[in-house]
């Protein structure tokens, strides 16, 4: 095969379908329309005199010859991209462009107040889109570019990306200033006598205070269960329910916080990036800034 006859962008397609195993998500991640797509895996396998792909149950599976080619062509698109990236230089003080990142509401209200405000003096032309997704999907949109970074808990787990440890939130317990228990010094059986709201983005499943208590022998009555902590933090406000989160999200004025009466382990944040952004600069501008609005948060006592 001669590289002066054969169109390298057949090779980013062919990269795309070697992670999605999927025309349709390929189309989408890459902005074409499926016949596109098609079309170009149809000249990839001309030139390779291979089929390269091929449909099964679980999706288009490489064959012996996609394995076998698929690490050069990663490596050799990485290497493109460093060297289109290496001269360019990213201007926030002039730049006009969106950050797309993932993030649950913990980590919304840890950094977006102050990004927004570093933002309005350093970047006015940059604009912020937040939204939580669940990791498998976080993950695939990282790798797809239709999210620019995640900060979430290290259990995300892809040789694909890259990440940086932020920091670690303690939890705390939260009740209504009224509260009976909020003139006491709150011990384990007074908390587990206690009715609680849990928040978590799933339907089901213990959460990090709940398998705290589990390794003790000890399991607590959460009485409601809600996905935004802003919610919950109306509920314990104005009821007899305690909550137990990290302590950058409590922040009611009608709440009394104190410290859990057992050991939980700190909720750890990471922050994560696709590799084929690392040396994009301004992936690598919103890197430094993420990282020190939450050092900040970290400072004032958020986490």
């Amino acid at each position: 095969m001669r590289l002066d006859k054969v169109d390298l962008n057949l090779f980013v397609v062919f990269d795309a379908l070697y992670r999605e195993r999927s025309v349709t998500r390929v189309a989408q991640a890459l902005h074409l329309t499926q016949p596109a797509v098609s079309n170009a895996l149809s000249r990839l396998r001309q030139s390779f005199d291979d089929q390269l792909f091929v449909r099964s149950p679980r999706g288009m599976q490489p064959t012996p010859v996609a394995e076998a080619i698929s690490v050069d062509v990663q490596k050799a698109l990485g290497l493109l991209q460093k060297t289109t990236l290496s001269g360019q230089r990213f201007d926030p003080g002039s730049a006009e462009m969106t950050f797309r990142l993932g993030m649950s509401d913990v980590a919304q209200n840890m950094v977006l107040p102050g990004l927004h405000n570093a933002l309005a003096q350093l970047a006015p032309g940059v604009t912020i889109e937040a939204y939580y997704l669940d990791r498998v999907s976080a993950v695939a949109q990282l790798k797809s570019g239709d999210l620019d970074l995640l900060l979430d808990a290290p259990q995300v787990n892809a040789r694909e990306l890259g990440q940086l440890h932020l920091g670690s939130l303690l939890y705390r317990v939260a009740m209504a200033k009224a509260h009976p228990l909020a003139q006491v010094d709150l011990d384990l059986d007074q908390y587990l006598a206690a009715k609680h709201v849990h928040v978590s983005a799933r339907p089901r499943g213990r959460g990090q205070v709940d398998l705290a208590l589990h390794a003790i022998g000890h399991r607590r009555k959460v009485v409601v269960r809600v996905q935004q902590y802003a919610v919950a933090a109306a509920i314990t406000a104005q009821s007899d329910l305690l909550w137990t989160a990290p302590g950058s999200v409590i922040d009611h004025p009608e709440l009394h916080v104190v410290e859990t009466p057992f050991q939980v382990e700190s909720l750890v944040l990471n922050l994560y990036w696709h590799r084929s952004a690392a040396e994009d600069p301004a992936n690598g501008w919103m890197r430094k800034m993420l990282a020190q609005q939450f050092a900040e948060g970290l400072s004032k006592g958020q986490g």
